[in-house]
Order: structure tokens, then sequence, then C-alpha cells
């Protein structure tokens, strides 16, 4: 189904059923070997707490989603929002973190992309190297599993020739596929080549509600970063009715670019190789009572 839908918008485009790369060695470094064994989705809070005016008491923890979702302990990759409480500012969240068992502690590999105070470009860094907690803020999106090595969906696409990005593309294709059926995934994927178009939230919060996605895009910054981009993509074929957000996706580097996926740049030269699991359950938490579809992308 993904190879089919994908060589309607890529060049080349190759999907089989791989052993799992071992994630704890290069470039991933995660603090588990795999993604495989009891996957979930978990929807936590969402834009409507960031926008139009953030709720900054909106403060969670993975610890703490990992038993809500049944998963003590889990290994969880995604997309969020830093916690202002504990960071004193805004900022994109890259969660990869093995959450703490009965009998390990939790081991936190996330990072944070930042807008640099000095020369206003991207400020990468290990979230560990300064916090020791498992907090987030307002919203995110979350793959969670066991951790595990086995077997996992591999992805190649090289050479973009539509419009839709690589995500979005993944995602219609299942839509397309599975209609009024949801599928969730989760997993990682690296931009090996080429570059992509990548937004970092401001330090501040907007003092003025944001009110439509040119409000919001006024207020993001925008950047274009280089290869090799490592991606955490979160994503549901369609919503059955629960306020999701469908797709989200940030990423990192290990040369100081991190921040939320939009699409690549430079679609003759680029590359993707990703690694992905279907989620067996979707965990909805704290849905907004009051929502809107602004600043979904």
């Amino acid at each position: 189904v993904l190879q089919k839908g994908l060589k309607e918008n890529f060049a080349d485009a190759q999907v089989s059923v791989v052993d799992c790369p071992d994630l704890t060695q290069e470039p991933f470094n995660f603090p588990a070997k795999g993604i495989c064994g009891k996957p979930r989705i978990a929807d936590v809070g969402g834009v409507p707490y960031l926008i139009p005016i953030a709720q900054k008491e909106k403060v969670y923890d993975l610890n703490t989603v990992a038993k809500d979702i049944e998963l003590p302990g889990a290994f969880i990759l995604g997309a969020g929002a830093v916690s202002s409480r504990v960071l004193g500012i805004n900022a994109e969240l890259i969660p990869i973190v093995k959450t703490k068992s009965e009998k390990k502690p939790a081991v936190n590999g996330s990072y944070v992309a930042q807008i640099n105070p000095a020369d206003k470009g991207c400020l990468l860094e290990k979230y560990s190297s300064k916090y020791t907690d498992c907090e987030f803020g307002l919203l995110a999106n979350l793959y969670a599993s066991e951790g595990q090595p086995g077997k996992v969906i591999e992805v190649k696409a090289n050479g973009r020739t539509g419009e839709v990005n690589f995500v979005s593309c993944l995602r219609q294709t299942l839509e397309k596929h599975y209609g009024e059926k949801p599928v969730g995934m989760g997993g990682t994927f690296i931009i090996q080549k080429g570059k992509a178009k990548i937004h970092i939230m401001p330090p501040e919060f907007s003092a003025c509600p944001l009110n439509t996605d040119e409000d919001v895009n006024n207020w993001l910054k925008f950047f274009e970063m280089k290869a090799p981009l490592i991606c955490q993509p979160v994503i549901v074929s369609r919503d059955p009715g629960f306020d999701l957000r469908v797709e989200h996706t940030h990423c990192f580097s290990h040369h100081g670019e991190g921040g939320h996926y939009h699409q690549d740049t430079s679609p003759d030269s680029v590359q993707y190789l990703g690694y992905f699991q279907p989620a067996e359950l979707l965990f909805r938490i704290d849905r907004p009572q009051e929502t809107h579809l602004v600043g979904r992308d």
C-alpha cells in the first residue's frame, strides 16, 4: 500500500519488511534498540492549548503518560512542546525517552530546538545537558513501544516529484486505501540528503491572539536546514472523532539543527530512509474542550 502511494510522489520508492536496525547506534543513538513491542500512539493536549493564547499551566510528564497508556517503562518518540515551567521559554521538544519502570530510572535522550538568543538562528541542545525531568507542555504526539528489536516497515523514497511531503504522502496513502478505518504509525526516518523547511517556535508566547494560520506562520520562525536530519513522525490516517493532530514530525541532527518538519526543499536530491511500526492502540489524553483547526500543519 505504502509503496504504491509513494511512487506517485517520488521518483523512486521501495517499502519492505526488515529487522529493525539497532537504534542505539549512529546516527540515532536512542536509549532503546528498537520500536517494537506493544506499539501505541498517544495524542496529548493539543494546538488549542497553544493558540490563540498559550495555556502555560498545561504541563505533562512522559513517565505519567507511559502509565496512562498502560505501558510503564515505554520507549517514547515523537513531537511536542517543552514545558515552559521548566525552561522558562517556549521551544520545540524532540522527545526520545525510555520512561522509568519499577526497576530502572528514566533515560532521557530528548533534544530541544529553540531560537538562539545570540544570533536568532537554531540552538539545538540535548535535554539532559540542563534538565533532569521528563516534562513537556501544551501538546505532544507520541509513539510508544517496549523499545524492542523486531520486524519493522522500512521505507526508502528518493527524488520528490509531487507536491506532498514525505509524511503527508504516507498518511494520505493510508487514508485513501483504508478509508474510514484509522491506521496509525510511528517510528523514525532520516533525511539522508538534501535540505528541509523546518520551523521553531519563538521563545516568547504570542501576546496577541493567533486566530488564523497566517497569524501562526508570521509568529513561527522558519529555516532551511541541511541533511542528515533524524525525524520522528506520528501519523494517523484519519481522525475517528477524537480531535487528533493526524500528523506531526520533529527532527534533530548531530550538526546543531532541528525542529518541526514541513517539507524538503531540494526535491531532486532528497533521500528518505525510514523505519515504521503500525500502532495497535490510540490514547487521547486531556483533549481540549474548546477546539479549532488553526495551526495544525
